[in-house]
Protein backbone atom coordinates (compact mmCIF):
# COMPACT_ATOMS: atom_id res chain seq x y z
CA UNK A 1 0.00 0.00 0.00
CA UNK A 2 1.42 3.31 -0.96
CA UNK A 3 2.58 5.73 1.94
CA UNK A 4 0.13 9.24 1.27
CA UNK A 5 1.32 12.19 1.81
CA UNK A 6 1.24 13.62 5.40
CA UNK A 7 1.24 17.05 6.29
CA UNK A 8 3.85 18.07 8.78
CA UNK A 9 2.74 19.91 12.27
CA UNK A 10 4.61 20.54 15.73
CA UNK A 11 3.42 17.18 17.29
CA UNK A 12 4.95 15.17 13.88
CA UNK A 13 8.17 16.77 14.11
CA UNK A 14 8.74 16.85 17.49
CA UNK A 15 7.98 12.64 17.55
CA UNK A 16 10.24 12.85 14.71
CA UNK A 17 13.18 13.84 16.36
CA UNK A 18 12.41 12.14 19.35
CA UNK A 19 12.08 8.76 17.33
CA UNK A 20 15.38 9.13 15.04
CA UNK A 21 17.56 11.72 16.92
CA UNK A 22 18.52 8.08 18.63
CA UNK A 23 18.10 5.84 15.92
CA UNK A 24 20.77 2.71 15.93
CA UNK A 25 21.84 0.66 13.88
CA UNK A 26 20.41 -2.42 15.62
CA UNK A 27 17.11 -3.54 17.04
CA UNK A 28 13.58 -4.22 15.35
CA UNK A 29 12.69 -3.78 12.25
CA UNK A 30 11.21 -0.07 11.37
CA UNK A 31 7.80 0.24 9.95
CA UNK A 32 8.41 -0.44 6.06
CA UNK A 33 6.43 2.63 4.90
CA UNK A 34 7.38 5.59 7.30
CA UNK A 35 5.40 8.97 7.18
CA UNK A 36 6.86 12.49 6.36
CA UNK A 37 6.80 13.30 10.09
CA UNK A 38 9.64 10.47 10.52
CA UNK A 39 12.14 12.41 8.60
CA UNK A 40 13.50 15.77 9.44
CA UNK A 41 16.02 17.93 8.28
CA UNK A 42 17.22 19.21 11.59
CA UNK A 43 17.35 15.30 13.54
CA UNK A 44 20.67 14.00 14.31
CA UNK A 45 21.04 10.06 14.08
CA UNK A 46 23.56 7.71 16.21
CA UNK A 47 24.78 4.51 15.74
CA UNK A 48 25.76 2.40 12.07
CA UNK A 49 24.15 2.73 8.87
CA UNK A 50 24.68 0.00 6.56
CA UNK A 51 24.83 0.68 2.74
CA UNK A 52 25.12 -2.43 0.69
CA UNK A 53 26.35 -2.31 -3.13
CA UNK A 54 28.65 1.09 -2.79
CA UNK A 55 32.43 1.45 -2.29
CA UNK A 56 33.98 4.35 -1.73
CA UNK A 57 37.37 3.27 -3.45
CA UNK A 58 38.42 6.81 -4.80
CA UNK A 59 38.08 10.66 -4.10
CA UNK A 60 35.16 10.77 -5.59
CA UNK A 61 33.88 8.33 -3.30
CA UNK A 62 35.20 9.27 -0.01
CA UNK A 63 34.56 12.72 -0.55
CA UNK A 64 31.09 12.33 -0.60
CA UNK A 65 30.68 9.73 1.72
CA UNK A 66 32.91 12.24 4.34
CA UNK A 67 30.33 14.70 4.05
CA UNK A 68 27.32 12.10 4.29
CA UNK A 69 28.97 11.05 7.54
CA UNK A 70 29.00 14.71 8.77
CA UNK A 71 25.64 14.97 7.73
CA UNK A 72 24.01 12.58 9.68
CA UNK A 73 25.04 14.27 13.14
CA UNK A 74 27.44 11.55 14.44
CA UNK A 75 26.01 8.33 13.37
CA UNK A 76 28.80 5.96 11.29
CA UNK A 77 28.55 4.56 8.08
CA UNK A 78 29.13 0.61 7.45
CA UNK A 79 29.59 0.16 3.63
CA UNK A 80 29.12 -3.17 1.96
CA UNK A 81 31.01 -3.03 -0.89
CA UNK A 82 30.80 -4.67 -4.37
CA UNK A 83 27.99 -4.61 -6.47
CA UNK A 84 24.50 -5.19 -5.50
CA UNK A 85 24.26 -8.85 -4.51
CA UNK A 86 20.57 -9.13 -5.58
CA UNK A 87 19.90 -13.19 -4.22
CA UNK A 88 21.60 -11.75 -1.02
CA UNK A 89 19.73 -8.53 -0.95
CA UNK A 90 16.23 -10.06 -1.37
CA UNK A 91 17.00 -12.57 1.08
CA UNK A 92 17.85 -9.90 4.37
CA UNK A 93 14.66 -8.42 3.51
CA UNK A 94 12.68 -11.92 3.84
CA UNK A 95 14.58 -12.26 6.97
CA UNK A 96 13.78 -9.16 8.21
CA UNK A 97 17.48 -7.87 8.53
CA UNK A 98 18.21 -5.84 5.60
CA UNK A 99 20.39 -3.00 5.53
CA UNK A 100 19.47 0.82 5.99
CA UNK A 101 20.26 1.48 2.39
CA UNK A 102 21.12 -0.17 -1.33
CA UNK A 103 22.97 1.13 -4.20
CA UNK A 104 21.40 -0.61 -7.27
CA UNK A 105 21.34 0.11 -10.92
CA UNK A 106 17.90 2.17 -11.97
CA UNK A 107 16.57 -0.64 -13.86
CA UNK A 108 16.91 -2.70 -10.53
CA UNK A 109 14.15 -0.27 -8.98
CA UNK A 110 10.98 -1.51 -10.69
CA UNK A 111 11.24 -4.77 -9.97
CA UNK A 112 12.49 -4.02 -6.08
CA UNK A 113 9.24 -2.22 -5.55
CA UNK A 114 6.84 -4.63 -7.24
CA UNK A 115 8.59 -7.39 -5.07
CA UNK A 116 8.07 -4.87 -1.99
CA UNK A 117 11.71 -5.25 -1.09
CA UNK A 118 12.13 -1.36 -1.17
CA UNK A 119 9.66 1.59 0.30
CA UNK A 120 8.54 4.33 -1.53
CA UNK A 121 10.33 7.59 -1.16
CA UNK A 122 7.35 10.09 -1.14
CA UNK A 123 7.65 10.29 2.30
CA UNK A 124 11.46 10.79 2.61
CA UNK A 125 11.83 13.59 -0.33
CA UNK A 126 8.89 15.35 2.05
CA UNK A 127 10.48 15.18 5.18
CA UNK A 128 13.61 15.87 4.49
CA UNK A 129 12.70 18.65 2.09
CA UNK A 130 14.36 16.65 -1.30
CA UNK A 131 14.51 19.53 -4.51
CA UNK A 132 14.01 16.61 -6.72
CA UNK A 133 14.23 19.52 -9.39
CA UNK A 134 17.80 18.94 -8.90
CA UNK A 135 17.74 15.62 -10.64
CA UNK A 136 17.98 14.70 -14.07
CA UNK A 137 14.43 13.93 -15.78
CA UNK A 138 15.22 10.64 -17.55
CA UNK A 139 17.34 9.36 -14.12
CA UNK A 140 14.04 10.37 -12.02
CA UNK A 141 11.46 8.61 -14.28
CA UNK A 142 13.46 5.76 -14.37
CA UNK A 143 12.63 5.42 -10.83
CA UNK A 144 9.81 6.52 -10.37
CA UNK A 145 6.88 3.92 -10.86
CA UNK A 146 3.40 3.95 -9.22
CA UNK A 147 3.59 7.37 -9.13
CA UNK A 148 5.47 7.17 -6.31
CA UNK A 149 9.78 7.84 -6.37
CA UNK A 150 11.42 5.09 -4.95
CA UNK A 151 14.97 5.75 -5.36
CA UNK A 152 17.45 8.35 -5.29
CA UNK A 153 19.10 8.70 -9.01
CA UNK A 154 23.14 9.20 -8.13
CA UNK A 155 25.75 8.45 -11.36
CA UNK A 156 24.26 8.96 -14.99
CA UNK A 157 25.82 7.28 -17.77
CA UNK A 158 25.31 7.75 -21.22
CA UNK A 159 27.48 6.47 -24.84
CA UNK A 160 29.40 8.73 -27.10
CA UNK A 161 31.72 6.82 -29.79
CA UNK A 162 35.22 6.44 -29.29
CA UNK A 163 38.03 5.53 -32.05
CA UNK A 164 41.46 4.87 -32.57
CA UNK A 165 42.27 8.40 -35.22
CA UNK A 166 45.84 6.70 -35.87
CA UNK A 167 43.53 3.33 -37.26
CA UNK A 168 40.81 5.62 -38.82
CA UNK A 169 43.53 7.78 -40.86
CA UNK A 170 45.35 4.45 -41.99
CA UNK A 171 42.24 3.59 -43.52
CA UNK A 172 41.29 6.88 -45.25
CA UNK A 173 37.97 7.65 -42.66
CA UNK A 174 37.36 10.16 -40.40
CA UNK A 175 35.09 10.03 -36.77
CA UNK A 176 32.07 10.58 -38.92
CA UNK A 177 32.21 7.35 -40.49
CA UNK A 178 31.73 5.97 -37.61
CA UNK A 179 29.66 7.85 -35.26
CA UNK A 180 26.43 6.26 -36.46
CA UNK A 181 25.05 9.16 -38.71
CA UNK A 182 25.66 6.34 -41.37
CA UNK A 183 25.44 3.20 -40.89
CA UNK A 184 26.43 2.18 -44.66
CA UNK A 185 29.94 4.00 -43.70
CA UNK A 186 30.09 1.83 -40.34
CA UNK A 187 30.10 -1.25 -42.28
CA UNK A 188 32.32 0.08 -45.01
CA UNK A 189 34.36 1.57 -42.26
CA UNK A 190 34.68 -1.92 -40.61
CA UNK A 191 35.74 -3.94 -43.85
CA UNK A 192 38.50 -1.38 -43.91
CA UNK A 193 39.53 -1.19 -40.02
CA UNK A 194 39.85 -4.97 -39.64
CA UNK A 195 42.76 -6.90 -39.29
CA UNK A 196 42.57 -10.33 -39.85
CA UNK A 197 45.76 -12.14 -41.01
CA UNK A 198 45.28 -15.76 -42.52
CA UNK A 199 41.52 -15.57 -40.51
CA UNK A 200 43.04 -14.78 -37.43
CA UNK A 201 40.90 -11.44 -36.09
CA UNK A 202 44.17 -9.13 -34.32
CA UNK A 203 42.27 -5.80 -34.91
CA UNK A 204 38.36 -5.21 -33.81
CA UNK A 205 37.28 -3.20 -37.07
CA UNK A 206 34.01 -1.51 -35.22
CA UNK A 207 32.29 -2.89 -32.10
CA UNK A 208 28.76 -2.21 -32.08
CA UNK A 209 28.66 -3.50 -28.36
CA UNK A 210 25.79 -5.82 -28.37
CA UNK A 211 24.10 -7.04 -26.15
CA UNK A 212 23.53 -4.20 -24.36
CA UNK A 213 23.45 -1.34 -26.65
CA UNK A 214 20.40 -2.63 -28.27
CA UNK A 215 18.41 0.29 -27.54
CA UNK A 216 20.95 2.62 -28.57
CA UNK A 217 20.45 0.94 -32.25
CA UNK A 218 16.75 1.02 -31.82
CA UNK A 219 15.90 4.53 -30.31
CA UNK A 220 18.40 5.88 -33.32
CA UNK A 221 15.80 4.46 -35.99
CA UNK A 222 12.95 6.31 -33.47
CA UNK A 223 12.14 2.96 -31.81
CA UNK A 224 11.73 2.24 -28.06
CA UNK A 225 11.73 -1.28 -26.83
CA UNK A 226 9.15 -0.71 -24.34
CA UNK A 227 6.07 2.01 -24.26
CA UNK A 228 5.94 4.83 -22.33
CA UNK A 229 3.89 4.14 -19.94
CA UNK A 230 5.94 0.65 -18.88
CA UNK A 231 3.26 -1.53 -19.93
CA UNK A 232 3.63 -2.84 -23.30
CA UNK A 233 7.06 -4.50 -25.12
CA UNK A 234 8.09 -3.39 -28.71
CA UNK A 235 10.84 -5.80 -29.03
CA UNK A 236 9.65 -7.28 -32.20
CA UNK A 237 9.12 -4.05 -34.50
CA UNK A 238 10.25 -3.89 -37.42
CA UNK A 239 12.70 -0.66 -36.72
CA UNK A 240 14.02 -3.43 -33.68
CA UNK A 241 14.41 -6.09 -36.07
CA UNK A 242 16.74 -4.29 -38.23
CA UNK A 243 18.50 -2.21 -35.63
CA UNK A 244 19.29 -5.66 -34.36
CA UNK A 245 20.43 -7.14 -37.75
CA UNK A 246 22.61 -4.38 -38.15
CA UNK A 247 24.77 -4.66 -35.17
CA UNK A 248 24.81 -8.03 -35.74
CA UNK A 249 26.17 -7.76 -39.05
CA UNK A 250 29.06 -5.64 -37.63
CA UNK A 251 30.30 -8.63 -36.08
CA UNK A 252 29.55 -11.35 -39.11
CA UNK A 253 31.81 -8.92 -41.31
CA UNK A 254 34.65 -10.02 -38.51
CA UNK A 255 34.21 -13.19 -38.75
CA UNK A 256 31.13 -13.33 -36.01
CA UNK A 257 30.79 -12.44 -32.20
CA UNK A 258 32.84 -15.44 -30.80
CA UNK A 259 35.91 -13.74 -32.48
CA UNK A 260 35.21 -10.19 -31.37
CA UNK A 261 34.38 -10.98 -28.02
CA UNK A 262 37.61 -12.99 -27.75
CA UNK A 263 40.25 -10.09 -28.77
CA UNK A 264 37.51 -7.50 -26.64
CA UNK A 265 38.02 -9.69 -23.57
CA UNK A 266 42.21 -10.03 -24.07
CA UNK A 267 42.53 -6.30 -23.78
CA UNK A 268 43.45 -4.16 -20.78
CA UNK A 269 40.30 -2.91 -20.81
CA UNK A 270 41.68 -0.98 -17.41
CA UNK A 271 45.01 -0.53 -18.09
CA UNK A 272 48.07 0.93 -20.44
CA UNK A 273 47.65 -1.88 -21.95
CA UNK A 274 43.72 -1.20 -23.35
CA UNK A 275 42.63 -1.66 -27.29
CA UNK A 276 43.55 1.52 -27.99
CA UNK A 277 46.99 1.86 -27.04
CA UNK A 278 47.80 -1.22 -28.65
CA UNK A 279 46.01 -0.56 -31.93
CA UNK A 280 43.61 -3.71 -31.27
CA UNK A 281 40.18 -1.73 -32.10
CA UNK A 282 38.83 0.49 -34.77
CA UNK A 283 35.52 2.24 -33.09
CA UNK A 284 32.80 1.82 -30.85
CA UNK A 285 30.36 3.13 -28.90
CA UNK A 286 31.05 3.44 -25.18
CA UNK A 287 30.21 4.56 -21.75
CA UNK A 288 31.43 8.27 -21.24
CA UNK A 289 33.61 7.42 -17.91
CA UNK A 290 35.90 5.30 -19.89
CA UNK A 291 37.21 8.76 -21.57
CA UNK A 292 38.39 9.49 -17.88
CA UNK A 293 39.99 5.92 -17.55
CA UNK A 294 41.63 6.47 -20.73
CA UNK A 295 42.97 9.97 -20.24
CA UNK A 296 44.90 8.89 -16.88
CA UNK A 297 46.38 5.49 -18.07
CA UNK A 298 47.24 6.46 -21.57
CA UNK A 299 46.90 10.14 -22.08
CA UNK A 300 48.81 9.70 -25.23
CA UNK A 301 46.88 6.93 -27.28
CA UNK A 302 45.76 7.93 -30.47
CA UNK A 303 42.13 8.92 -29.72
CA UNK A 304 38.70 10.32 -31.44
CA UNK A 305 35.58 11.23 -30.07
CA UNK A 306 32.12 12.40 -31.09
CA UNK A 307 28.34 11.95 -29.77
CA UNK A 308 26.77 8.56 -31.16
CA UNK A 309 24.90 9.91 -33.65
CA UNK A 310 20.99 9.23 -35.30
CA UNK A 311 21.00 8.65 -39.15
CA UNK A 312 19.77 12.22 -39.35
CA UNK A 313 23.18 13.36 -37.51
CA UNK A 314 21.60 14.36 -34.51
CA UNK A 315 23.12 13.21 -30.81
CA UNK A 316 21.97 10.07 -28.92
CA UNK A 317 22.61 8.64 -25.74
CA UNK A 318 20.84 6.10 -23.78
CA UNK A 319 20.74 7.31 -20.41
CA UNK A 320 21.44 4.59 -17.46
CA UNK A 321 23.05 5.03 -13.83
CA UNK A 322 23.02 4.14 -10.26
CA UNK A 323 20.53 5.21 -7.44
CA UNK A 324 20.02 4.78 -3.80
CA UNK A 325 17.01 2.63 -2.15
CA UNK A 326 15.79 2.16 1.58
CA UNK A 327 14.64 -1.74 1.52
CA UNK A 328 11.38 -2.81 3.22
CA UNK A 329 12.43 -2.90 7.56
CA UNK A 330 15.32 -0.57 7.46
CA UNK A 331 16.22 0.08 11.15
CA UNK A 332 16.64 3.56 9.90
CA UNK A 333 14.99 4.56 7.21
CA UNK A 334 15.40 8.09 8.33
CA UNK A 335 19.18 8.16 8.45
CA UNK A 336 19.16 6.59 5.46
CA UNK A 337 16.92 8.84 3.73
CA UNK A 338 19.34 11.94 4.88
CA UNK A 339 22.52 9.59 3.61
CA UNK A 340 21.19 9.46 -0.13
CA UNK A 341 20.47 12.77 -0.09
CA UNK A 342 23.78 14.14 0.88
CA UNK A 343 25.54 12.05 -1.08
CA UNK A 344 23.96 13.24 -4.59
CA UNK A 345 23.15 17.15 -3.25
CA UNK A 346 24.86 20.08 -5.06
CA UNK A 347 27.46 21.10 -3.29
CA UNK A 348 28.66 16.92 -2.17
CA UNK A 349 29.10 16.87 -6.28
CA UNK A 350 31.24 19.89 -6.45
CA UNK A 351 33.44 18.89 -3.26
CA UNK A 352 34.17 15.63 -5.03
CA UNK A 353 35.18 16.80 -8.44
CA UNK A 354 37.60 19.31 -6.32
CA UNK A 355 39.07 16.32 -4.71
CA UNK A 356 39.37 14.90 -8.40
CA UNK A 357 40.26 18.08 -10.16
CA UNK A 358 43.01 18.52 -6.92
CA UNK A 359 44.33 15.15 -7.52
CA UNK A 360 44.40 15.46 -11.19
CA UNK A 361 46.40 18.47 -10.73
CA UNK A 362 48.83 16.94 -8.39
CA UNK A 363 49.56 14.48 -11.37
CA UNK A 364 49.97 16.92 -14.19
CA UNK A 365 46.53 15.59 -16.25
CA UNK A 366 43.27 17.69 -16.92
CA UNK A 367 40.07 17.25 -14.78
CA UNK A 368 37.65 15.78 -17.34
CA UNK A 369 34.46 15.91 -15.55
CA UNK A 370 31.52 13.78 -13.90
CA UNK A 371 28.12 13.03 -14.85
CA UNK A 372 25.56 12.51 -12.17
CA UNK A 373 22.37 11.95 -12.28
CA UNK A 374 21.67 16.07 -10.94
CA UNK A 375 21.84 18.60 -13.28
CA UNK A 376 22.43 21.77 -11.47
CA UNK A 377 25.66 19.35 -10.20
CA UNK A 378 26.62 18.51 -14.04
CA UNK A 379 26.43 22.37 -14.65
CA UNK A 380 28.74 23.43 -11.91
CA UNK A 381 30.99 20.80 -12.58
CA UNK A 382 30.92 21.58 -16.29
CA UNK A 383 32.37 25.28 -15.30
CA UNK A 384 35.33 23.32 -12.93
CA UNK A 385 36.90 21.44 -16.23
CA UNK A 386 40.88 21.64 -17.30
CA UNK A 387 42.03 21.15 -20.82
CA UNK A 388 43.70 18.43 -21.67
CA UNK A 389 44.12 19.38 -25.32
CA UNK A 390 42.18 19.62 -28.06
CA UNK A 391 41.82 15.41 -28.57
CA UNK A 392 40.43 15.32 -24.61
CA UNK A 393 38.55 18.44 -24.49
CA UNK A 394 36.19 17.00 -27.74
CA UNK A 395 35.81 13.75 -25.59
CA UNK A 396 34.38 16.20 -22.86
CA UNK A 397 32.60 18.04 -24.98
CA UNK A 398 30.80 14.81 -26.74
CA UNK A 399 30.00 13.42 -23.28
CA UNK A 400 28.28 17.09 -22.37
CA UNK A 401 26.53 17.11 -25.43
CA UNK A 402 25.09 13.21 -25.53
CA UNK A 403 23.97 14.28 -21.64
CA UNK A 404 21.44 16.66 -23.02
CA UNK A 405 20.09 14.29 -25.62
CA UNK A 406 19.04 11.32 -23.42
CA UNK A 407 16.55 8.50 -23.60
CA UNK A 408 15.78 6.03 -21.15
CA UNK A 409 13.35 2.71 -20.34
CA UNK A 410 10.44 3.72 -18.46
CA UNK A 411 10.05 2.09 -14.69
CA UNK A 412 7.82 -1.01 -14.58
CA UNK A 413 7.28 -4.26 -11.97
CA UNK A 414 9.09 -6.29 -14.64
CA UNK A 415 12.53 -4.53 -14.84
CA UNK A 416 14.61 -7.83 -14.63
CA UNK A 417 12.15 -10.18 -16.68
CA UNK A 418 12.03 -7.25 -19.32
CA UNK A 419 15.80 -6.89 -19.55
CA UNK A 420 16.10 -10.19 -19.61
CA UNK A 421 14.23 -11.33 -22.60
CA UNK A 422 15.72 -8.72 -24.87
CA UNK A 423 19.20 -9.79 -23.74
CA UNK A 424 18.37 -13.55 -24.00
CA UNK A 425 17.73 -12.92 -27.44
CA UNK A 426 20.36 -10.41 -28.87
CA UNK A 427 23.00 -13.76 -27.40
CA UNK A 428 21.02 -16.19 -28.98
CA UNK A 429 21.32 -14.56 -31.99
CA UNK A 430 24.92 -13.52 -31.55
CA UNK A 431 25.48 -17.51 -30.48
CA UNK A 432 24.15 -18.70 -33.66
CA UNK A 433 20.96 -20.37 -32.06
CA UNK A 434 18.60 -17.53 -34.04
CA UNK A 435 17.72 -15.24 -36.54
CA UNK A 436 16.92 -11.61 -35.45
CA UNK A 437 13.22 -12.21 -36.14
CA UNK A 438 12.26 -15.31 -34.73
CA UNK A 439 14.76 -14.16 -31.44
CA UNK A 440 12.62 -11.46 -31.08
CA UNK A 441 9.24 -12.80 -31.38
CA UNK A 442 10.07 -15.34 -28.29
CA UNK A 443 11.29 -12.03 -26.43
CA UNK A 444 8.39 -10.15 -27.21
CA UNK A 445 6.12 -13.03 -26.00
CA UNK A 446 8.48 -13.50 -22.58
CA UNK A 447 8.63 -9.74 -21.95
CA UNK A 448 5.07 -9.12 -22.37
CA UNK A 449 4.03 -12.17 -20.47
CA UNK A 450 5.89 -11.18 -17.75
CA UNK A 451 4.81 -7.30 -17.63
CA UNK A 452 1.15 -8.52 -17.17
CA UNK A 453 1.95 -10.59 -14.95
CA UNK A 454 4.06 -8.14 -12.86
CA UNK A 455 1.83 -5.28 -13.58
CA UNK A 456 -1.57 -7.42 -12.60
CA UNK A 457 0.50 -8.23 -9.46
CA UNK A 458 1.11 -4.66 -8.65
CA UNK A 459 -2.48 -3.48 -9.48
CA UNK A 460 -4.13 -6.14 -6.91
CA UNK A 461 -1.19 -5.13 -4.33
CA UNK A 462 -2.08 -1.65 -3.88
CA UNK A 463 -5.52 -1.35 -4.41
Amino acid sequence: MRTPLVRWSVLSVSLALALTSCAKGTGGAADPTPSAGQYNPSASYQGTISAMGFGATDEIGTTRVDLAKKALGGADVKLIEGDLDIQQFLSSVAAGDPPDIIYANRDQIGTFASRGAIIPLTACIQGEQIDTSMYNPNALAQVTFGDEIWAIPEFNQVQITMANADLLKEAGLTIDDVNGSSWEKITAATEKLVKAPGGKLKVIGFDSKLPEFLPLWAKSLGADLLSADGKTAQLNTPEVVKALEFAVSIYDAQGGFAKVKAVRDSADFFGKGNQYAKNTLGAMPMEQWYVNVLNDVSPKAPLAFDTFRTPEGKALAYSSGSSWAIPKGAKNPGAACRFAKSMTLVDTWKAAAQARLDKRKDEGKPFTGILTGNVKADAEIEKMLTSGGATWDAGVKAFYEANKNTFSLPANPADKEFKDAWQNAVNRVLNGQDEPQAALDKAQQDAQAALDKAWAGWTKRTN
